[in-house]
């Protein structure tokens, strides 16, 4: 045979081994598992169908004929099954492993992607986000699991970096895509092609989902299978108080959350394609600061980077609110603002690395789960506040929206300071009673 006629020189083995050692090194630096690939996979192709047309819904809800308060339901629902799902998600990634949980959260979408597709009607998307939000609300605490399990500890903050930029790639193009099919066909027409498209894709992602190899891990006891409880008192007080900060945070977020798109388009003026180039523009900022920002918070401390996310939060609002004071150069500010909202991403992989690693192994996903219901659930209500906030006028929706930032940044930053000096006092206590075990 060819092969057995002319053998790879020592030059050409040198070359391959030095091609595979620069491809092991690469994947080393961002933590690709195999598993870890898999799900990087499916996270792309269903958020390139997802993304189409989410960020356009509150406006499809208002040309379906949705009320303002109909427009805040939807986002309260939204935050709310963010909440409650995120729990029983854990639980059942816990319960039956990695592979059997991303494909039911899966199906379970489609069915959801079906539902608004079939019936051109709000209360269907009212209905239907019950089972479209599946994928990406009982799907976050399987992510955080997987990571926890793929990777070793000093490397978690690049594992759900890696997530975040592949996460955020599609965000950066499809609301292009999808608000050239609203200004082509209409916002209904447009969605509704959008939702074939994202059928199709999620379709796909069945395949892919079908490779995963769960790893042994050790039992959770039966009778703590299904504790909320358990896993909530498993926080010690460095989560408890990450997440205090995080609900005032997300408060910041949520109140003007549904509201964003219809300042920009009918407060502004800016089209469905405008609203895609601004949605990029924010999704580039957040992937060019993504992998440098946890690379560095692995390794010299994740707190600091947290603090930056939260002051960007804070900055979103008044960001907008400076951009309907300067009519004649409003679509400028808005990308300035939508930069500083992609900046928010800067520390939030550090934040989640974090959380899982204040989380028992074992309980990882239900840890995680318990966090997000808890906070979800209180910050379910910031949609509604936004709802009344907004018919009350769009700079009184901003102002409070940034009076939370402000408050959750602050108690974030006097808690590290009482966590190192709590720590401070307990090494000066652990030298005295050396010294006088000493003695």
């Amino acid at each position: 045979m060819e092969s057995e006629a002319n053998p790879p020189t020592s030059d050409q083995q040198a070359q391959t081994k030095s091609s595979g050692t620069w491809l092991s090194s690469v994947a080393n630096f961002f933590g690709l598992k195999r598993n870890l690939v898999i799900l990087l996979l499916a996270i792309f192709v269903i958020g390139a169908g997802e993304e189409l047309w989410m960020r356009f819904v509150p406006k499809y809800l208002k040309e379906l004929g949705a009320t303002v308060l109909v427009i805040g339901l939807y986002d309260t629902i939204r935050t709310l099954l963010g909440a409650l799902y995120a729990y029983p998600g854990g639980v059942v990634v816990d319960r039956w492993g990695h592979r059997r949980a991303f494909l039911i959260f899966n199906i379970v979408s489609i069915a959801g992607y079906a539902l608004v597709l079939l019936i051109p009607h709000w209360a269907a998307v009212i209905a239907g986000m019950f089972l479209f939000l599946s994928w990406s609300c009982f799907s976050l605490p399987a992510t955080f699991s997987l990571v926890a399990s793929a990777l070793e500890a000093s490397r978690h903050s690049m594992g759900i970096g890696v997530q975040s930029v592949i996460k955020r790639l599609p965000i950066m193009i499809a609301p292009f895509f999808g608000g050239m099919l609203i200004d082509r066909f209409g916002v209904i027409g447009g969605v509704r092609i959008a939702l074939i498209i994202s059928i199709a894709l999620s379709g796909l992602t069945i395949l892919l989902q079908r490779e995963l190899r769960d790893q042994p891990k050790d039992e959770i006891a039966p009778e703590e299978r299904w504790s909320f409880w358990k896993s909530l008192s498993e926080f010690n007080s460095p989560m408890r108080r990450l997440l205090l900060s995080d609900i005032l945070i997300r408060f910041c977020e949520r109140i003007p959350y549904a509201w964003v798109v219809i300042f920009a388009m009918d407060w502004i003026g800016v089209s469905g394609k405008e609203v895609g180039i601004l949605t990029t523009v924010e999704m580039l900022a957040a992937t060019l600061c993504i992998i440098p920002a946890a690379h560095y918070a692995d390794r010299y401390g994740r707190e600091p980077f947290v603090i930056v996310t939260f002051i960007m939060f804070t900055l979103f609002p008044v960001s907008l609110m400076v951009a309907r004071a300067h009519p004649a150069y409003s679509f400028g500010l808005l990308v300035a603002a939508f930069a500083i909202r992609g900046l928010k991403e800067f520390g939030d992989t550090s934040r989640k690395a974090l959380i899982i690693g204040y989380c028992d192994p074992i309980r990882c996903g239900q840890m995680v789960g318990a966090y997000y219901l808890v906070r979800d659930v209180i910050v379910s209500i910031g949609a509604i506040i936004g709802a009344y906030l907004w018919a009350l006028g769009a700079e009184l929706n901003f102002l409070a929206a940034t009076a939370f930032g402000i408050g959750g940044t602050i108690f974030y930053i006097k808690t590290i300071r009482d966590q190192r000096l709590e720590a401070l006092e307990d090494i000066k206590e652990e030298i005295k009673r050396r010294r006088f075990e000493q003695k």
